[in-house]
């Protein structure tokens, strides 16, 4: 399916422009790495290695799930300051209960990112994806991390190695033109099954060459966050992994951003962010389409949100819409379960932009003309609840028989 058409960042040509081929390390003083380690795989990229030749100011945001992997626990340490400046980062291997053990791995895989990069421990983020209650093999990250070689267009390979079930690498980069200077904001992202975010998704590395002020920096983080990775869903299942971060290290030639001053920042992180999620949603597990599902009058943006996610994980409507079948009935059916305050009578209903139900009653439509239409790579259901001003929009992707297939046989 194509990434371009369907998410275009719409963005304002003077202020904002979109990089070719652009990354992780496409704005100033960043690099990154990454070697086969064979962790789980021979033959493919998987230990990583990002990292700012400046000091740095950091935010990241972290997986709710009340069972956290080890590299969570000890990024949510080192994060506290908000002076972290590398992210050391593996696939195959999540490290996730797998006890003090995977304590200690991880506080060892930051040991050796910092030796490698001349800086302190502390200021090494750890991330870790693959498979749950395996121990990291550490002889393989101790004998491979020193062979990274940190490249200015290293986030390439960065992208590559942090996938699992992923089908093609997401990363993008933006630069933002504004009176008081120029900087780039880049970012990579992995994710394709186990999405259902809280907080975070499975792993995105946001980075910028803006001076900025650190606690604006995170709580724009987290608004953008909130309204991309925390609006998508392959499969309704939270990991235990989850963590977005984003490092800063002024090395662009703007006036300080603070929260005052911030607006484009905000727009453009928040650009970049639901790129990268939607990427994510595309690229589910098995999904052959992008499903966007738009609410739009509910009570207020809490139920909004909640009823946008909710019929977007539905496995009813992903299935039907992997067959093209415009059975919108169990969008309604959705919506009812919900607990969400609404007003059948007053409920209109959209698919593919065809409105199939009026002020709660059904309307006529030509149901081969629609099934053909949701063949596209796109499919946008819309719900006007017509009771409020809560507004929302989520992303999710078809259910398919692959789906079944890549997780019925993960670890075997």
């Amino acid at each position: 399916m194509s990434i371009e058409k369907c998410y275009s960042l719409n963005l304002m040509k003077e202020k904002i422009e979109e990089l070719k081929q652009g990354t992780v390390t496409s704005p100033q003083g960043f690099l990154a790495g990454a070697v086969e380690a064979a962790i789980k795989y021979k033959g493919r990229l998987d230990l990583g290695l990002l990292y700012s030749e400046a000091p740095s100011v950091c935010a990241a945001v972290f997986t709710r799930s009340t069972v956290k992997a080890a590299p969570i626990i000890l990024s949510m340490k080192n994060n506290e300051k908000g002076r972290a400046r590398a992210v050391v980062v593996n696939s195959g291997c999540a490290n996730a209960c797998t006890g003090d053990g995977g304590l200690r791995d991880a506080q060892d895989m930051a040991a050796l990112a910092a030796k490698k990069l001349s800086i302190r421990a502390d200021q090494v983020l750890v991330a870790s994806t693959g498979v749950i209650g395996t121990v990291m093999p550490m002889d393989r990250v101790q004998n491979s991390i020193g062979k990274i070689k940190l490249l200015k267009d290293g986030g390439h390979k960065l992208a590559r190695a942090i996938m699992t079930t992923d089908t093609r690498p997401k990363e993008i980069a933006v630069r933002v033109m504004e009176p008081n200077g120029h900087y780039t904001i880049g970012g990579i992202a992995k994710g394709a099954g186990m999405i259902h975010p809280d907080m975070a998704t499975l792993l995105s590395f946001l980075t910028t060459d803006a001076k900025i002020e650190s606690a604006f920096l995170a709580r724009a983080l987290k608004a953008a966050v909130d309204d991309s990775f925390n609006m998508i869903t392959v499969d309704g299942d939270t990991s235990t992994n989850d963590m977005v971060s984003i490092i800063a290290n002024g090395k662009a030639d703007n006036d300080l951003i603070t929260a005052e001053t911030g607006k484009m920042f905000r727009e453009a992180l928040a650009r970049v962010c639901r790129y990268l999620a939607c990427s994510i949603a595309a690229d589910g597990e098995g999904a052959t389409r992008l499903v966007e599902v738009c609410v739009e009058g509910a009570k207020n943006r809490s139920q909004a949100r909640k009823v946008a996610r909710l019929v977007t994980a539905s496995a009813l409507v992903k299935a039907a819409i992997h067959g093209n079948d415009p059975n919108w009935g169990r969008v309604v059916a959705v919506l009812g379960r919900s607990g969400a305050d609404m007003d059948e009578r007053a409920l209109d209903v959209y698919l593919q932009g065809e409105q199939v139900m009026r002020s709660g009653n059904p309307l006529p439509f030509e149901k081969n003309k629609l099934s053909h239409r949701m063949k596209s790579d796109e499919v946008k259901i819309k719900v006007c609840m017509n009771i409020g001003t809560g507004n929302a929009v989520a992303w999710g992707c078809d259910l398919s028989q692959e789906y079944v297939t890549i997780n019925s046989d993960y670890t075997t």
